[in-house]
């Protein structure tokens, strides 16, 4: 166990902060089109420049370039509409800002494991926890140019990075590209135009408390009529007073509906964006709003009704019910779902199974989930992994950020907490300890399904191993370890397991009587013993 690296305590994951709901703009007609069309031009291209000057002032950014850029912005649109799109360009640019810095440590983690492997003989055998040396000279030379191509990209990643530039597309750099790859997208130039302008569109607004409905620019009314404040370019195109704009649709938000009109009849802010889906050739409008963060349930309370361990795969979640002993209750449950496809047929397949989950959380009657805080990004680099091209497609396919952000969310919902353990050794510790044990005739234990078990009872602060059947031979623990375990702070908790009398070797019973008659030869201890074997309580941690 000395090679066993220290382990991370589980923790309660913080509940969701923010609520976004969304809903289809039905029965526009073709001026309500063209109004959202030339608004979205409009505000798109302003958004573009502002963008633009933003980059343009790469680390020199302060309060007062922020406003001078607004002020540029307001003659015009208006002063809120300035102030969101100066607002969406910091968050872009702080994205992008992100992103490179997490490029810049994946190009060190490959950098440094292709020193490491070419600093070994070539041929040298890996273990389970360092990759080897080269097989051959020529895949040796092939590595070492390739470290030389890193180094020199990582140079530049970091030079632009200390300059304060970075790379970042409205619209998309993945339709950008498909710019170049008609064909294989299949698209022909006005359709992929048609998708790069409406990516690039930007009709959004901002909340303001106090405000009629919580917001000036776009503004939703209790019974659904939704209009929009015309920058000062296109107010001539306006159908009500005040330069705005009044849609011939009608809203009804089926999901939080209540507690969106209870937020707008107040006056409390609520952020709106509106967008195009040039696939169905839809509009859809989406409210944002924020909300205090939801108390986080302390780390006993939710260990108090047992747990469910959920072990996370490329196609599946298997998961195991545990109570609050850490013993498995019941048969392990497999939540499938398919990643191919498209971005939206993934991410209802994710919240599918995810629902399914929670669904069976509720009725098993637990308060909290254990899951894996899974972080792949230096994990999947082909440094590391060499040929293993399958096992890196495999890791890669895991939707780690996006199933952390659904899964707290879609619990909270349900009051139910997230507990995040320490993903090291738990699919090797599980089968080790209990894939084989808990097979039957009618259950067969994979061993995701014993890496569910590990998971949660290290979110229930037990260790993953279990505990073995009692001595079979005689008191001592010679046969294997006792079935009632000590707690993991307890001292002498691997030592031998004590008389179940309590009385010392030799010494007479507690009550005076004795539980074997004396033998009247050495032969007679041969024959089988008549006391029996008496289990301790669990609490016992002698």
């Amino acid at each position: 166990m000395g090679g066993v690296r220290k382990l991370a305590a589980p923790f309660v994951v913080p509940g969701p902060c923010g609520v976004a709901i969304r809903d289809r703009l039905k029965h526009l007609t073709s001026q309500d089109e063209k109004v959202l069309r030339a608004v979205g031009e409009h505000q798109g291209r302003l958004a573009s420049r502002d963008l633009k000057a933003r980059c343009a002032d790469g680390l020199e950014h302060s309060a007062q370039t922020w406003a001078t850029r607004k002020r540029d912005l307001t003659p015009l649109s208006s002063s809120r509409i300035a102030g969101a799109i100066t607002k969406a360009t910091h968050d872009q640019w702080a994205l992008a800002r992100r992103c490179q810095a997490a490029h810049v440590q994946t190009l060190e983690a490959g950098i440094n494991m292709l020193r490491h492997r070419l600093s070994l003989p070539i041929g040298e055998k890996g273990t389970k926890r360092a990759a080897g040396g080269y097989r051959s000279k020529s895949e040796w030379f092939c590595k070492s140019r390739r470290l030389a191509a890193l180094e020199a990209r990582h140079a530049a990643v970091v030079a632009e990075w200390q300059a304060g530039r970075v790379r970042v597309v409205r619209g998309g750099k993945r339709l950008l590209n498909t710019r170049h790859h008609l064909a294989e997208a299949g698209l022909t130039e006005e359709q992929w135009r048609e998708r790069w302008e409406a990516g690039r569109w930007f009709i959004a607004a901002d909340g303001e408390s106090g405000k009629r409905f919580g917001n000036e620019t776009i503004r939703v009314t209790p019974d659904g009529e939704v209009s929009i404040r015309l920058p000062a370019p296109l107010a001539h195109l306006a159908n009500a007073g005040h330069g705005r704009y009044v849609l011939a649709s009608r809203i009804s938000f089926a999901h939080r509906g209540v507690e969106w009109a209870d937020r707008i009849g107040a006056n409390r802010a609520v952020a709106y964006r509106i967008h195009l889906n040039v696939d169905r050739g839809r509009w859809y409008l989406t409210a944002f709003w924020q909300r205090p963060a939801i108390p986080t349930m302390t780390l006993s309370a939710a260990r108090a009704r047992g747990m469910i361990g959920v072990d996370t795969n490329a196609d599946h979640f298997a998961a195991y019910r545990l109570d609050r002993h850490g013993n498995p209750v019941g048969d392990p449950r497999r939540f499938g779902f398919d990643l191919s496809g498209t971005a939206g047929h993934r991410d209802a397949q994710l919240r599918h199974a995810l629902t399914r989950l929670i669904h069976w959380a509720v009725q098993a009657g637990v308060a909290a989930i254990g899951i894996e805080d899974l972080d792949f990004t230096a994990e999947k680099t082909r440094e590391k992994h060499g040929r293993r091209k399958r096992f890196r497609q495999l890791i890669s396919g895991i939707p780690t950020g996006k199933l952390k952000a659904r899964l707290v969310s879609m619990a909270a919902e349900h009051d139910l907490s997230i507990v995040a353990v320490d993903p090291a050794y738990t699919s090797r510790w599980g089968a080790q300890h209990w894939q084989k044990p808990l097979v039957t005739p009618r259950r067969t234990m994979s061993r995701h399904d014993a890496a569910g078990i590990a998971i949660g009872r290290r979110a229930l602060g037990h260790p993953v191993r279990r505990r073995t059947a009692p001595p079979p031979h005689d008191r001592s623990d010679r046969a294997g370890h006792r079935t009632a375990q000590a707690g993991p702070g307890t001292r002498g908790r691997e030592g031998t397991r004590p008389p179940a009398t309590e009385r010392p070797p030799g010494g007479p019973s507690p009550n005076g009587t004795r539980t074997r008659e004396p033998s009247a030869s050495h032969t007679a201890r041969d024959a089988p013993s008549t006391q029996q074997w008496v289990q301790d309580s669990l609490t016992h941690t002698g």
